[in-house]
This record gives C-alpha cells, structure tokens and sequence, in this order.
C-alpha cells in the first residue's frame, strides 16, 4: 500500500485540502490519503476542539474510499510533532510506504522541523508547490537537513498543483465571523455542521 499522509488543522476542512488530496492520490499513484488532524499544533492553537475537526472531516470525505480520517494524534503526547507520528504509524504499518504531503513553503522549512533527518528516514515527500515560494534542488535540500546521513534516500516528488485552489482556513474562518458566507468553499455537509455548531461566530 503507498498511503499519503496529510497533516493540519482542518479549521475547517474545505474543498481546497480535497482537491489538493485528489491530486496528490492520482498523480503520486497513492492507494489512499490519510487526513492526520493535528491533536496538539505546535504553533498554533486550534479554534474548534480536536473532535469537531474530526467530525467535520469525516462528513467531507464520506463516501470516498480512497480518503481516511485517521486519529493517532489524539493518542500521542503533546506537543505534536510529524516525525513522532509518522514513527507510531510504521511501527502499527509496518508493510506499508508511507509519503508525506507537504506544500512547497513547508518544504523550504523542513530542515527546522522537529528531527527532520528521522523524518525523511521514514517517509517520501509528495510536495506541492506555490507560485511565491521555489522549491529548494534535492542536493540543496540534504545539505540543510541536520543529521541527515548521506546514505539515506531522500524520496521526493512534485505535484502538479491545480490553478483553481486558493482557499485558506483562516480566511474561512474570519467570513463566519464576519457573519459572511463560506457555501461552495467547503462541502454542503461541514457548512452545516458549522452552522449548527456555531464555530467561528464572534462571540
């Protein structure tokens, strides 16, 4: 099985990250995406607990087998960092390849993760880039990443990212509490459950 890990808040889902893993799945050849909630964001806190995000994200990906919302974060201890999950999921998968989605911005920042070298030990980079960030060469990249030994592979892919998707979470999240509308920016379904849940208004 080759699985796409997507990591982040999710606060909210819109159609942007589904778009996004689409393209990821068809043009990385993955079997599936892995949508990774963050439990703990290192720097960022999160505006709706860890279970609405997880509730809004399996009402966007219902019906799409090749979409998971997978919840090991919630089990691991704070703060989240991606090379601690990525390392509980080999040891619970082993079998399985695992690649992670990056955009290009978080690749140019990847040599200040958390033990980015164990990171890369363990997972390809599917990377999709952004029209004001250029992607670092692969030689340059290994040279920045601490600890990095030169035997290891670094696994990376880019992915051509679609013109249409601009959609930012923040940006949703200011229009709800600006009392604005997010319809056709998210699935009918987590604009529901927005509503219904009054997450984002001003309080």
């Amino acid at each position: 099985m080759r699985i796409g890990l997507f990591g982040g808040a999710f606060d909210p889902v819109h159609v942007g990250h589904l778009i996004l893993a689409e393209q990821c799945r068809e043009q990385g050849r993955l079997d599936q995406v892995w949508f990774l909630p963050s439990a703990h964001h290192p720097f960022k806190p999160d505006l709706a607990r860890y279970a609405q995000r997880v509730e809004m994200l399996r009402l966007a990906v219902a019906g799409n087998d090749a979409f998971r919302v997978e919840e090991i974060e919630k089990d691991l201890p704070a703060p989240g960092y991606t090379a601690e999950t990525v390392t509980e999921l080999r040891r619970r998968h082993p079998a399985t390849e695992f690649w992670l989605l990056l955009g290009g911005d978080n690749l140019i920042d990847l040599p200040r993760w958390h033990e980015p070298a164990r990171l890369v030990e363990q997972v390809g980079l599917l990377v999709l880039p952004r029209p004001d960030f250029a992607l670092p060469a692969e030689d340059d990249l290994r040279r920045t990443i601490p600890g990095l030994r030169p035997e290891t592979p670094l696994r990376l892919a880019v992915v051509e990212r679609p013109p249409l998707v601009s959609i930012a979470s923040r940006d949703l999240r200011a229009r709800v509490a600006a009392g604005r509308g997010i319809r056709y920016l998210v699935p009918r379904c987590v604009e529901v459950y927005i509503q219904q849940h009054r997450l984002y208004h001003a309080s």
